[in-house]
């Protein structure tokens, strides 16, 4: 089971709200759900999350303003405004303020889910080995939906097997990422691997290591 992806919705109506944090739930998204711009940004300050979907005239802080917040602060998650705006000049200053697409209401669900699964799969690309999820981006190992935590030198040599599965990754290569290269060393880490992730890693004598296809 792959991780589940992060939404934070801003929607103060509350049953078209409702309608779709069950419809995203449904499709497996872990979704927050806030009423205003000032509980968007106390939750961005707690959580980390995939993807945003703004209404934009909500109480307080409209979706506008923060958005433009969220971008001066230098987050970069992928945004769609969801509104009733059909002016021409509310577009383009969405546009403005960082968001990557605007959502009409009313709109198709289909349409939504299809355009969410489009820009996080753009964002959001991994390798999966069995029961394993390597998020390319984040860097970030996960086994069962669970995160594994590895020192930094471990999550280079698995990223140097995970990335070339089914190829032989040459020792010097690995001595690349270490602070002591050692053949003892080297045994070590991947003996590590093996024991924490259950990978089934073949040592190619006297060239390196290679990490079985499936």
């Amino acid at each position: 089971m792959n991780k589940k992806q992060k939404i934070l919705l801003l929607e103060d109506d509350e049953i078209l709200a409702q309608t779709m944090l069950q419809i995203l739930e449904e499709e497996n998204y872990d979704v927050i759900l806030v009423n205003d711009g000032e509980e968007v940004l106390e939750a961005t300050y707690e959580n980390k999350f995939d993807l945003y979907l703004f209404d934009i005239n909500v109480p307080f802080l409209n979706g506008l303003d923060t958005l433009k917040l969220l971008r001066d602060a230098e987050d970069l998650t992928p945004t769609f405004f969801i509104t009733a705006l059909r002016d021409t000049s509310a577009t383009l200053e969405g546009f403005e303020c960082g968001c990557d697409d605007y959502i009409k209401k009313p709109f198709d669900l289909d349409e939504l889910l299809a355009r969410i699964k489009a820009i996080l799969k753009r964002k959001n690309p991994s390798i999966k080995y069995g029961d394993i999820t390597f998020d390319l981006l984040e860097n970030r190992v996960f086994k069962n939906d669970e995160e594994i935590s590895l020192g930094l030198i471990e999550k280079e040599i698995f990223s140097l097997l995970i990335r070339n599965i089914n190829m032989t990754v040459n020792k010097s290569t690995f001595f690349d990422y270490m602070n002591r290269p050692s053949d003892s060393a080297l045994r070590v880490l991947i003996s590590k691997l093996k024991k924490i992730l259950d990978l089934n890693i073949t040592n190619i004598k006297g060239i390196g290591y290679k990490l079985e296809k499936l």
